[in-house]
């Protein structure tokens, strides 16, 4: 990319958004174009093709998204479909209207089939019933690839579309009935240790395994594939096999229950973990084969620990 070019961050105060900004700057670029909910409703097409008018970004990183953990996306199905086709629909076309040169769409892994051969290949994409409980979201990303890959297909848009593991880390939604599962273990954990509690209560049986990324390196990851050079990026636009879509993950998994224990002796709760098998687990294993981005030269670096241990610090200093 151009170190001069503008370059818009959809979504910049979230999670990922936030640690591309912090990315970007680190490597020089300067002329970052951010914007927003109340400045830009990226839901509303007359505004998003004002601001593409007006501003010209040549490259984009789409972060923007609605999202939520277990419950929140089985409580509001509809506002998550609604809104997430919205914002796709908006931004990619308008970045194919006024000429946007490189366009990153950031997904999510629940996009794959429930119960996927492990680990999920990006050719595993509608080969199976998706997970019931975020089903919604799911099919309003699968759409978001589907935009990439017709705008390239037909036009010639060099649209790439990212799969990222489950990510945690500088940002993050600590509500806990809206967040993920990393976020509300570590509020749980340290409201449990603050008030002296004997017991965490932890949502499910602790079996199902995930992989956990933190935001920096997929920060990093998104770089990295946007800086490749013509013929590799082409390449994975054209790809027979998944065209115009990659995987990152950092490649390792571990049971809910390892997540937990890990969490309560980053945060320094020493109580019991107790699990509530009435509530859902979700899907049962989701794990992603990172071969792709890494036979291209890219690995993740912060080890998971290291990583809650950041997060930590950070939800800290936003409760204060």
């Amino acid at each position: 990319m151009d170190m001069t070019a503008p370059i818009y961050v959809a979504g910049h105060r979230g999670l990922v958004g936030s640690a591309l900004v912090r990315q970007l700057a680190a490597q020089g670029y300067r002329n970052l174009l951010t914007r927003s909910h109340a400045e830009l409703d990226l839901a509303d097409p007359v505004a998003v093709e004002a601001f593409f008018a007006a501003e010209r970004p040549r490259y984009v990183f789409l972060a923007a998204a609605k999202v939520g953990g277990i419950h929140a996306n089985a409580t509001y199905p509809a506002d998550f479909i609604r809104d997430n086709l919205a914002i796709e629909l908006n931004v990619i076309s308008a970045a194919y209207r006024h000429g946007v040169e490189r366009l990153l769409f950031l997904g999510s892994s629940c996009i794959y089939p429930r119960d996927c051969p492990q680990p999920i290949r990006e050719a595993y994409l509608l080969t199976g019933p998706l997970e019931a409980t975020n089903s919604a979201y799911a099919i309003a990303k699968i759409a978001g690839i589907e935009l990439c890959r017709a705008y390239q297909r037909q036009h010639g848009a060099r649209f790439l579309a990212a799969m990222p593991t489950n990510l945690y880390g500088p940002g993050d939604n600590y509500d806990l009935q809206n967040s993920h599962v990393l976020p509300a273990l570590i509020r749980k954990m340290h409201e449990a240790k603050t008030r002296g509690a004997e017991q965490v209560v932890v949502w499910g049986t602790g079996t199902p395994r995930r992989e956990f990324l933190y935001s920096d390196d997929l920060a990093r990851a998104c770089l990295f594939l946007m800086t490749l050079d013509d013929a590799r990026f082409e390449a994975l636009l054209t790809d027979p096999a998944a065209p115009a879509l990659v995987n990152i993950g950092c490649g390792t998994d571990l049971s809910i229950a390892e997540l937990a224990a890990i969490t309560a002796r980053v945060v320094g709760f020493s109580g019991r973990l107790c699990f509530d098998s009435s509530k859902p687990d979700g899907t049962p294993r989701k794990l992603l084969d990172i071969q792709r981005i890494q036979a291209l030269g890219w690995q993740p670096t912060v080890a998971l620990a290291e990583g809650i241990a950041q997060a930590y610090q950070d939800f800290l200093n936003r409760a204060v």
